[in-house]
């Protein structure tokens, strides 16, 4: 052993490290990445959910409860709705988390303590939205008319998911996070792999367009891609009785269009790597801010601003709000059109901007 030698090898291993800029990059990146995303994310204590208010009695005494909901902070009271169907309608288009219904006969069970003062319809499907409700419910005393009214018991109505069943939520989003994980990898060393085994010095030769290209290597991984969601789909039905409540048809057009966006992902993820490792390196390093911050493990609510612009700038954000949509809440795709016109966008910028970086050069 020559320490003489050994320091020769450390030195040109920091050495070649530091012209590798992108893993250099990744040292510094990664940690800074979790730790933020983490941070931000990691918040089950849920602040300003989407809400709609149903007021019947219209009087003061209503008014100074509703205004008690708002004061928690749990709930942003944004929506004024006069019926049911209104309710149900903003429900399903994911407008809304929950609404709260107050009765004609406020006043009375107020006085009389013998039934529910408040309902709180809540969206089922996401199991953090139904603590949040649960914990909205449970607080005992607001202040109506210098007196404080105990209005518990308030009625919690469980919409998409009574039975409280965690599969109901998770296997959903795990459709998201598995084409995610998969159809970046896949593309994302799909062009350094022809460059590494020389295969593009013949590709280079043919009168293949960048265009052609490009697609050529997506659209093999976007069968994958469907095949992986109807296996889901079927254990999920099958093992977990996960209902699909919506149009089937609406689901496999979700998923075709995430397909296509997490692959425009990986494609374009490919052109700026210059080895396997590299190219799995970055797609990994997508891989958690989609996760963490798409609203698939910890709530959309509960994040800062900051986190939900930057969460809606990815692709498995839309598409997990889309798939919850279609198959717990029944809702047709029509009615998702922002969600749906996003991911499109999303896969037609990532597929023109890798083609305009695909060169027929090797250097």
């Amino acid at each position: 052993m020559s320490p003489v030698r050994l320091f020769a090898i450390v030195l040109k291993e920091l050495r070649q490290l530091k012209r590798d800029r992108l893993s250099f990059a990744m040292i510094v990146g990664i940690p800074t990445i979790q730790l933020l995303l983490f941070g931000f994310a990691i918040n089950l204590d849920v602040r300003g959910l989407h809400a709609a208010v149903w007021d019947q009695a219209h009087s003061a005494t209503s008014r100074e409860l509703i205004a008690g909901l708002q004061a928690t902070g749990v709930v942003d009271l944004r929506h004024a709705v006069h019926s049911g169907q209104e309710i149900d309608a903003l429900m399903r288009a994911g407008t809304i988390s929950l609404a709260v219904v107050v009765p004609e006969d406020l006043e009375r069970r107020l006085a009389r303590r013998d039934r529910a003062a408040l309902q709180i319809v809540v969206d089922g499907s996401d199991q953090v939205v139904q603590a949040s409700a649960r914990q909205l419910a449970a607080y005992p005393v607001y202040a109506v008319d210098g007196w404080t009214a105990r209005v518990n018991p308030v009625e919690v109505l469980n919409r998409y998911n009574p039975e409280r069943r965690a599969p109901v939520n998770t296997v959903p989003g795990l459709i998201g996070v598995i084409l995610t994980m998969t159809m970046v990898l896949f593309t994302a060393v799909a062009l350094v792999r022809e460059r590494e085994r020389g295969n593009l010095e013949m590709l280079i030769a043919t009168p293949v367009s960048p265009w052609e290209l490009t697609l050529g290597k997506v659209l093999p991984f976007a069968g994958i891609g469907l095949m992986q969601v109807s296996l889901v789909l079927a254990l999920g039905r099958l093992v977990f009785a996960v209902p699909i409540r919506g149009h089937l048809l609406d689901v496999y057009l979700a998923a075709s269009v995430f397909i296509l966006a997490s692959l425009a992902l990986g494609v374009f993820l490919s052109t700026l790597a210059r080895s396997q490792f590299q190219a799995m390196q970055l797609a990994f390093f997508t891989f958690l801010p989609q996760i963490l911050l798409s609203g698939f493990m910890f709530p959309f609510a509960g994040m800062p601003k900051a986190a939900q612009w930057l969460a809606e700038l990815l692709p498995m954000t839309h598409f997990v709000r889309l798939i919850r949509a279609i198959m717990l809440r029944g809702a047709p795709l029509h009615e998702l059109r922002p969600d749906l016109l996003a991911l499109a966008v999303f896969a037609v910028l990532f597929l023109s901007l890798s083609t305009l970086r695909i060169r027929k050069r090797l250097d």
